[in-house]
């Protein structure tokens, strides 16, 4: 009795792995295409940087994404917990690297800059005083992250409060922090430095003449 409740319980984890690696391979990421041309963030962010950031660093963090996947479904056919314990850092590091550019490149606009508007704008003043001393906040936090990383304003759902926080590498936000996530600041040095050289701070302020405030504001009331 107990043989034969084992064989049924096994017949189901490998339907079940199967049927996880066959979503898998039907669910593979791919590039998303920018919603401007590569010279259009000029002169903030130059079209070399740009085309290079978008199709060489964000398509490999794709690229590995679905390798990493497609080895953890594998695994998880075979019952394999050592691999897909070993596993977990590549999803996170190329899973989050995938996340956040997704959301980088939304948030930046040849039209931006400025200030957001309505509820955003309402909350960046309740919670911090003035949209500049928000700005200045992020700009300290971003500037200030020890090698590569990113900074960002996000939303705490429980709290019903925004927040400034960093996170190191490609580490996602929401998923490592709960907070959604609303604007991010990339501060790898493949993003500013055939531009800006190693000057961080100059690279930071020239982001905020693009932020795209109607993008970043949609998430925000998403997140609502």
């Amino acid at each position: 009795m107990l043989s034969s409740k084992f064989s049924v319980a096994k017949c189901a984890l490998t339907k079940s792995a199967s049927a996880l690696g066959a979503m898998a391979m039907r669910m593979r990421h791919t590039l998303p295409d920018l919603p401007y041309d590569y010279n259009a963030l000029e002169p903030f962010i130059s079209a070399d940087i740009m085309k290079l950031h978008h199709t060489k660093h964000h398509q490999t963090y794709v690229n590995n994404l679905n390798v990493a996947e497609e080895k953890l479904a594998e695994a998880m056919h075979k019952g394999d917990v050592n691999t897909v314990i070993q596993l977990q850092a590549a999803i996170r590091f190329n899973g989050g690297g995938h996340l956040n550019h997704s959301i980088f490149w939304e948030t930046l606009s040849p039209t931006g800059g400025g200030e957001p508007e309505g509820a955003l704008k309402d909350m960046i003043i309740e919670e911090f005083g003035t949209f500049d001393a928000m700005k200045k906040s992020m700009t300290a936090a971003s500037v200030g992250v020890q090698g590569s990383g990113w900074g960002w304003l996000g939303y705490d759902k429980p709290a019903h409060s925004l927040r400034i926080v960093t996170c190191a590498n490609q580490d996602p936000l929401q998923a490592t922090t709960g907070l959604v996530p609303l604007f991010g600041i990339d501060v790898w040095e493949h993003a500013y430095y055939l531009q800006y050289k190693n000057v961080r701070p100059d690279y930071v302020d020239a982001i905020w003449h693009i932020v795209n405030w109607k993008n970043v504001t949609e998430r925000f009331k998403a997140a609502l």
